[in-house]
């Protein structure tokens, strides 16, 4: 399992060949979000033009077409999404 900020269609489609055994996660949140829930200020000095290609503010994020499980997490609990995306692991035996 891995956790990555990976904004482009094309890389995350060349990953999933090149694993075979991929799940893509889609953990949905809207940037403003995301910017108010950020506590090392990141957002804030992508803003500011201190870090550029920052993704959802000066670089592009290109939303999954068709993700094996879609979290939202600015409206469920953590426990709900948890629990989405172990549901989804056990029904294709991954657990």
């Amino acid at each position: 399992m891995a956790a990555a900020i990976s904004p482009y269609r094309d890389v995350r489609d060349e990953i999933r060949k090149m694993i075979g055994r991929f799940v893509e996660v889609y953990v949905k949140c809207p940037v403003e979000v995301c910017e108010h829930r950020d506590i090392k200020g990141l957002y804030k000095r992508a803003r500011l033009g201190e870090i550029t290609h920052f993704t959802g503010i000066d670089d592009s994020y290109e939303e999954p077409i068709d993700p094996e499980v879609v979290v939202e997490t600015d409206r469920e609990t953590i426990r709900e999404s948890t629990n989405k995306i172990m549901r989804k692991l056990e029904k294709l035996n991954f657990i």
